[in-house]
């Protein structure tokens, strides 16, 4: 696996959110808890975002030997505010599988999901509150709540069949790239480095995170379950307009086409037209060429820290991110 060796500076430091993780859904005594809890230990995603925390920590050059637990609880607790996310967008999608496994939403069902969703974000900030750093504390909850509030946006644009790019950046910014960016920060701000390495980590997660979302919905689009470990067409079939189809619309000369099939979201043969369509038209390569511009921005970023292996797994990592188109 290509993210193995860009983890590799900070193995040791994962497995330790790893025992974190697993403690924290653990510590409940009530069965049906465990049995959802140990589902989620059993199908892990990637780990982007505890692994950014560390990275931007360590690639700052000044860490504080004290500030070490912190991190590790830091970097759990930003992992169960994802984890939670993803439990509420599978319920508002109504997805069955996530990671080649089937949902909480499917197994268990709708209400269940919610306040599993709800009980992980209380035990994300319960982890945040008792290392005591309310400028920590005040990063997280603001981008949790960007991150609310994108997702929420995104809701309300649905079918709204005259979105503008200008807003599906708003919500991309808030609903994905804001935990990105406080990833990198909060890991910054541990170490007590300068505002203005602080700041430059903050930006190149904000980046990583937008290419990160536009990647992630040309791979909705063009995908294959297998890869994707879940169904594909998940943004189709809930009427959300994402860059790959705004950029086909904008390069169609066959608009009303295009616009036809997108009103036909239970027909898999209009996703099957858009998909083709995105793939054979001049939208592909401009939707990759946005993403690998956010990605190139990140890099940017970086170029205030000192080399070291954590700089230039920080930068291997914005390229993983542009491979996967």
């Amino acid at each position: 696996m290509e993210l193995t060796w860009i983890y590799s500076p900070i193995e040791k430091e994962l497995k330790e959110v790893e025992v974190i993780l697993e403690k924290s859904l653990r510590e409940t005594k009530n069965e049906s808890i465990q049995k959802i809890n140990r589902s989620l230990l059993e199908s892990p995603g990637k780990r982007i975002r505890p692994a950014l925390v560390i990275l931007a920590y360590k690639a700052t050059l000044s860490p504080k030997p004290f500030a070490l637990s912190q991190l590790i609880k830091i970097s759990s607790s930003i992992e169960l505010i994802h984890i939670a996310s993803l439990i509420h967008d599978d319920v508002m999608d109504h997805a069955r599988l996530r990671h080649n496994r089937p949902t909480v939403n499917y197994k268990w069902g709708n209400d269940v999901a919610i306040a599993s969703g709800d009980y992980l974000y209380s035990l994300a900030f319960e982890l945040i509150s008792s290392c005591g750093n309310t400028n920590i504390l005040e990063c997280i909850s603001s981008a949790t709540k960007s991150m609310c509030e994108g997702q929420l946006i995104q809701i309300c644009e649905r079918d709204n069949l005259d979105l503008l790019k200008e807003r599906y950046m708003l919500i991309v910014k808030k609903k994905t790239a804001s935990l990105f960016a406080a990833s990198c920060r909060v890991g910054a701000m541990l170490s007590n480095c300068q505002r203005n390495i602080q700041s430059a980590l903050g930006q190149y997660g904000s980046n990583f995170g937008i290419a990160f979302q536009i990647v992630d919905d040309c791979l909705d689009l063009i995908g294959q379950k297998e890869d994707l470990g879940k169904s594909p067409g998940a943004d189709f079939r809930m009427g959300e307009l994402t860059l790959p189809v705004l950029n086909l619309i904008s390069q169609s000369k066959d608009k009303d086409k295009i616009m036809a099939c997108i009103r036909q979201q239970d027909n898999p043969e209009a996703f099957e037209e858009i998909r083709q369509r995105f793939i054979n038209s001049q939208a592909y390569p401009k939707t990759k060429e946005v993403a690998l511009s956010y990605i190139q921005n990140a890099k940017g970023y970086l170029n205030i820290l000192e080399d070291s292996n954590f700089k230039q797994s920080l930068f291997s990592l914005a390229n993983y991110i542009g491979k996967r188109l």
